[in-house]
């Protein structure tokens, strides 16, 4: 009897697993619908229609903004404007999300967010890459491709991770989560080759991202590169409601 219920167990956990492995990416990606009347560009060069919406275009100086796994980006320009009042604003909108087609997968938004980079570059003087969770991971991978071009200047991240392996392992300890991941977005091996002063803001009382996987990300830059700051208070989706907020992804609070 006990063989046949350690049999049905073993049954039940690799139907588990297989499910995870299966659904995975719906667990990861939660593409949202464009839920305000902005401007969009489309990146040249993916092979399917990739949008980002845009905001003050004219400006010399540009931001391209990398954002959550459930976010609307065009919903977040206007925050990202009072931080960043005399910037170009470009917010990509993931395959699947907002106006874009396709599927999101790491391959593709780590493509199309360095192409939209670099389109960005030829009309712009200067970038500011910023990622925030989900993109944060992208961010770290595009910033180091770029990491020959002077024109790119700084590098934020907002609550952000050193692989997305590891996080989904602490949410999931009880499966191989760290190997049946497919979209790894390891970014402490890509940090290493990133050059720019890079700025990474912690919520204290982040439950979605641990504070933990953040340290690990700020440990893999080179040294004297990154710095880390904690927003007292805050969670993973509060963050941007801290008073210093605006001010520190803006680089206007010293760092």
């Amino acid at each position: 009897m006990l063989m046949k219920l350690l049999a049905l167990a073993c049954c039940v956990y690799l139907l588990v697993a297989a499910a995870v492995w299966a659904f995975q990416r719906s667990l990861l990606y939660h593409p949202q619908p464009q839920g305000a009347a902005v401007p969009t560009v489309l990146v040249q060069g993916a092979e399917v229609a990739v949008h980002a919406a845009v905001h003050g275009a004219h400006h010399r100086d540009a931001v391209v903004y990398l954002g959550g796994n459930a976010e609307d980006v065009s919903q977040t320009l206007p925050s990202l404007a009072q931080a960043f009042p005399a910037h170009a604003l470009y917010a990509l909108q993931y395959r699947g999300y907002g106006q874009s087609q396709g599927q999101p997968t790491e391959p593709a938004l780590v493509a199309d967010a360095l192409a939209l980079a670099q389109q960005v570059l030829g009309v712009h003087s200067r970038l500011t890459l910023v990622g925030r969770s989900l993109g944060s991971g992208v961010a770290v991978q595009v910033a180091a491709a770029l990491a020959v071009q002077a024109t790119l200047e700084r590098l934020v991240l907002v609550t952000p991770y050193d692989s997305m392996a590891n996080v989904a392992q602490g949410h999931y300890p009880w499966l191989p989560a760290r190997w049946l991941i497919k979209d790894k977005l390891n970014a402490a091996v890509h940090a290493p080759r990133v050059s720019v002063p890079t700025l990474i803001l912690v919520a204290e009382h982040d439950a979605v991202v641990p504070k933990a996987r953040a340290q690990a990300l700020l440990q893999a830059f080179r040294p004297g590169l990154a710095r880390g700051v904690e927003l007292p208070g805050t969670d993973h989706n509060t963050i941007g409601l801290h008073p210093r907020y605006a001010a520190l992804l803006g680089a206007t609070d010293g760092l």
